[in-house]
């Protein structure tokens, strides 16, 4: 197929058509080899058309060339942006030098972005022009990655909106003793000038700026972005960054707005912001230092929150290692603050399912236990298991083992973990079994009256369990997750 048409174009027959047609096939590696053999070193062609006075053609044979990444390419296509007059295709030429080394470009690339930012731009213009811009910053960031600013913004006033388990956002709320805070659905709206405070609570997921004087924005990227620079979203960061503009910025949408007509909204957006700020807000898809959220809410309008990358979050940088069955570590930290009554200074502590450690090390944030024992089959897991414990400076002795062969010459004090679950591979029966045989074999390795904390998202098989088992006792329950199943069981064991 790539031969004949291919020999279509060569022909002059539907050049445009069969170039769109080639355009598609190309990205599949194995479709490209054929073309380039097809070729054999001859690219008078797609020279030609490079030149051809149809517009689209020398668009789509441009990015023909992009996708081939032949080196000697590169300057042919260069030569071409320079001399092409139609805007809409300018950007296309660009597009194709981004598969090439263009660092021979660099400066040509920054006159022309200085160029097209300090030229007054007609109405009718715009569009493409923005493009133009959006593709050339894009390549300059990407080969001159530029110095991040510096977050200094600790004890300004700010609005703060922190994500949490919908089902105990009061765990969050209540750690906060400088500021005012308040619960609502999604976790905790909270004002502050002590954002440090706020940096240690281990029991968010997500920690969201709002612009005071910005709460929704209308369903219009025009609109919306004369809001946030009217609102103040410059002074913001200029308020929290030391150094000066530009700051980088990217736009995330929750909506239910088509893919393509979202991707619309945000490139119009972004490029609104850059020409109201005179680029002293640039949106980038890399290296970005602040997300601007919009959320699409009943009334038809975005609400708008804002997520700084500047800000360093160390609450769980221990974490280098996960497997598919980790918890999240907020989750942990969670389930930590709802059992820390029941936890002991010095506790000796076993986790039978440690995965990579995240439930033993956010236990130990609270109480310091006197040793604590991992034990997995997953070797992969362990190994990740023993780095973050390093890494967290959290003393833990992990094993390689099947928790049902585990034994141990004393007993626990309490036994903390994240019960196993259902995976593809196993079915309800199993999962039954495996939960029968836990409670059976939890006692040879207890101490009386010690205490379990078990995260589960199978409370009927937790249920059906305890109730054949009296020597268990329900201290507390708590769901953590509705949608997920997701409960925590407090028990007691008595010989």
């Amino acid at each position: 197929m790539i031969t004949e048409l291919y020999k279509q174009v060569v022909q002059g027959n539907e050049v445009r058509k069969n170039l769109i047609e080639l355009r598609k096939l190309i990205k599949d590696y194995h479709n490209k080899r054929v073309f380039m053999y097809e070729l054999d070193g001859d690219y008078s062609t797609l020279y030609t058309l490079l030149e051809d006075e149809d517009a689209k053609i020398r668009k789509n044979v441009a990015l023909i060339m992009g996708e081939l990444s032949i080196p000697e390419f590169m300057d042919k296509l260069y030569a071409a942006y320079e001399k092409e007059e139609k805007l809409f295709v300018k950007s296309d030429y660009l597009t194709a030098l981004s598969f090439f080394d263009y660092m021979p470009l660099v400066e040509q690339f920054k006159a022309r972005l200085n160029d097209l930012t300090q030229t007054p731009v007609e109405e009718s213009n715009k569009k493409h022009i923005q493009e133009e811009i959006r593709i050339l910053t894009s390549l300059l960031v990407k080969v001159e990655e530029p110095k991040p600013h510096t977050f200094n913004g600790y004890t300004e006033a700010s609005d703060l909106v922190l994500i949490t388990n919908r089902e105990h956002q009061h765990i969050t709320a209540d750690q906060i003793r400088k500021g005012q805070a308040k619960t609502f659905g999604a976790g905790v709206l909270v004002r502050t000038n002590h954002l440090k405070e706020i940096l240690k609570i281990r029991t968010y997921k997500e920690l969201l700026f709002k612009l005071k004087e910005v709460g929704t924005v209308e369903y219009d990227p025009i609109k919306a972005s004369k809001t946030l620079v009217e609102g103040g979203l410059l002074e913001f960061m200029n308020e929290r960054h030391m150094g000066y503009p530009p700051y980088y910025f990217r736009i995330e949408m929750k909506t239910k707005m088509p893919l393509d007509k979202k991707s619309a909204f945000t490139k119009k957006m972004g490029a609104e912001l850059e020409n109201l700020t005179k680029r002293q807000l640039i949106n980038s898809t890399s290296h970005y230092e602040f997300e601007i959220r919009l959320i699409e809410n009943k009334e038809g309008r975005f609400n708008v929150l804002l997520k700084l990358y500047t800000i360093e979050d160390n609450r769980f940088s221990y974490r280098k290692n996960t497997v598919a069955a980790s918890i999240a570590p907020d989750t942990a930290a969670l389930i930590t603050q709802l059992a820390k009554d029941y936890l002991k200074e010095e506790a000796q502590v076993l986790d039978p399912f440690c995965g990579v450690g995240t439930m033993l090390i956010e236990r130990n944030q609270v109480k310091k236990a006197k040793v604590m024992y991992g034990v997995d089959l997953y070797g992969e897991a362990i190994d990740g298991a023993i780095e973050n414990s390093n890494w967290a400076d959290t003393d833990i002795y992990f094993i390689t083992k099947d928790f049902f062969d585990f034994t141990h010459k004393y007993l626990f004090d309490e036994l903390f973990t994240n019960m196993p679950t259902a995976t593809g591979r196993t079915t309800e029966g199993e999962l039954a079994l495996l939960y029968d045989r836990f409670f059976e074999k939890v006692p040879h390795l207890l101490e009386d009256e010690a205490v379990l904390i078990l995260y589960t998202r199978n409370k009927g098989l937790m249920e059906r369990s305890l109730k054949q088992r009296p020597s268990y006792t329900i201290l507390k329950t708590e769901m953590l997750s509705k949608k997920e199943g997701a409960y925590l069981y407090i028990l007691q064991f008595k010989k």
